[in-house]
């Protein structure tokens, strides 16, 4: 997940709003708190230590959870309902190409069998019950698990759903550089 804060912080860089002014706010710290654990669970799996992965839909839930401080706080409310509708379709896509796939999700690893992240014999390891190598009899591969990024692999659905956290972030930024132009202005 962190590329997509990363790409919220650059989205507003590019539209100009500084991001000092967010970093000293405490509202987005338990994210990012939520985003080193993540980080940590995501080593551990490169060092085939697979025991954490039982929690990665616990820290899926409190990583959108968090996401209502900024939510809350700067009243972002229409980027919320708009990356809500993006989880939501997100998650229809996901559940779509599983249903169709006897409840489990084709996976296509690429990079991350070049970086290391991903081994053959990790879906054995995992044992995650949810995700087994894609083949020639995949139905709706398009929608699978494809896009690999060397460190994690997304399908077009699992964008969707984390571009909330893009939408807030930028958001957010946004927010405060308005209320801190507000400020010097009166």
């Amino acid at each position: 997940m962190i590329l997509f804060i990363i790409a919220g912080f650059l989205i507003a860089k590019i539209k100009k709003y500084r991001i000092k002014p967010v970093l000293k706010l405490p509202y987005l710290y338990p994210l990012f708190m939520i985003e080193l654990i993540y980080i940590f669970f995501q080593i551990n799996v490169i060092f085939d230590n697979f025991y954490f992965l039982k929690f990665s839909s616990t820290i899926q839930i409190a990583f959108m959870a968090s996401m209502l401080l900024p939510i809350v706080r700067y009243s972002i409310n229409l980027p919320a309902i708009i990356g809500s509708v993006a989880v939501v379709i997100g998650t229809l896509m996901n559940r779509l190409v599983i249903m169709a796939n006897n409840d489990l999700m084709p996976i296509y690893p690429s990079l991350s069998k070049l970086t290391g992240y991903f081994k053959d014999s990790d879906l054995e390891k995992a044992n995650d019950g949810v995700h087994i190598l894609g083949n020639a009899a995949t139905k709706l591969s398009f929608l699978a698990d494809y896009i690999d990024i060397g460190w994690t692999i997304y399908s077009p659905g699992d964008v969707l759903i984390h571009s909330f956290v893009t939408i807030i972030i930028y958001y957010t930024i946004k927010e405060v550089n308005l209320r801190v132009e507000r400020e010097l202005n009166q």
